[in-house]
């Protein structure tokens, strides 16, 4: 019965655990993004340009960032 009672708890702090670590991982790409995104129609806006030119480029670059950074991490979480 005791055993019952410590997987169940393991169980739950796991759940916790990939929650919490998933959940900051979203807040970091949201972050990632949204740099990308203010960064590049700063720059437009700085330089002047009627076509939003680097508001494009940073948030390709800013998606491939983050898409990087979110792989890295999920495989670095699946080795032993």
């Amino acid at each position: 019965m005791q055993q019952k009672n410590q997987k169940n708890q393991k169980k739950i702090s796991n759940n916790l655990v990939d929650y919490a670590r998933y959940s900051s991982l979203a807040f970091q790409m949201l972050f990632i993004l949204l740099l990308g995104v203010f960064g590049g129609i700063k720059l437009d806006k700085l330089v002047k340009l009627e076509f939003p030119l680097f508001t494009i480029l940073f948030s390709f670059l800013a998606m491939v960032l983050a898409l990087y950074y979110a792989v890295k991490d999920l495989l670095h979480k699946n080795k032993p």
